[in-house]
């Protein structure tokens, strides 16, 4: 089972159609676990928890978006799934806010039962026009030798301009322990579109490790919110189809 701590890796997305492109960024992230997060914003200096700090994670800006417990959530998105966690954990992965400021494309829950073992897995998704949907992923008992866990799920979604809504994600992970290992891949009717990773090394939670991140990535939210409308124009400038935006999916979570 994992524990909350911090990642220290890079996210890489490379384009394959209609026209190439690829990027790599120098990140951090956060894993926490959320029954933990207001001991966790005593505990550190450098973190706050529904507050505004060097660096901050707030309720509001994930599961309902309205403040809700996560937790509560959490488990309510997962019974409606056929999934109970009876009072397991439950962590999240997700980049935070930096002087109040944040915007976190991808968002992931691990959610785990009262038996310790992984139960399911919501991938909350955001655009940049201030919306969001969340796939759950119940988890089955058997995996791939190696340990990565395997799903599919049809786009429901706008996310990219760039790409349209016939497409489907093919997701593999691997639980967060000393490492982070997520690798989504994107098709379309004429094959693989887009291939995106995100890899770390983990880091103890401390005051001390959340300054050198801070001197390492001063500028994360602003790198993340701004590096998707740079990559977006340079993929613009290479001649990049324009979709149009539909309605987002009138349930906030799909199975």
């Amino acid at each position: 089972m994992p524990r909350s701590c911090l990642y220290v890796g890079d996210v890489m997305h490379r384009r394959l159609r209609p026209v190439a492109h690829r990027f790599v960024y120098r990140v951090f992230s956060l894993l926490v676990d959320v029954d933990e997060l207001p001991a966790l914003d005593r505990r550190l200096r450098l973190f706050a928890h529904n507050r505004r700090g060097v660096f901050s994670l707030r309720d509001a800006d994930h599961g309902a978006r309205d403040g809700t417990n996560l937790r509560h959530w959490v488990e309510q998105a997962c019974a409606g799934g056929g999934v109970e966690l009876a009072g397991g954990r439950i962590f999240l992965h997700c980049f935070p806010r930096v002087f109040g400021f944040g915007f976190d494309p991808l968002s992931v829950f691990w959610c785990y039962g009262a038996d310790a073992k992984l139960k399911a897995i919501i991938y909350e998704v955001k655009n940049t026009f201030g919306e969001q949907h969340a796939y759950l992923v119940p988890i089955a008992a058997d995996r791939a030798s190696d340990g990565a866990l395997r799903h599919a799920r049809d786009k429901l979604f706008y996310v990219s301009p760039f790409i349209g809504m016939q497409a489907r994600y093919a997701f593999k992970v691997h639980e967060p322990e000393t490492r982070l290992a997520i690798a989504i891949t994107e098709t379309g009717p004429e094959g693989a579109i887009m291939v995106a990773t995100h890899r770390g090394e983990r880091r103890a939670l401390s005051d001390a490790v959340l300054l050198r991140a801070f001197l390492a990535f001063p500028f994360l939210s602003f790198k993340v919110f701004g590096g998707i409308h740079w990559e977006a124009l340079k993929l613009w400038s290479k001649g990049a189809q324009l979709h149009p935006r539909p309605q987002p999916p009138s349930a906030g979570v799909s199975l």
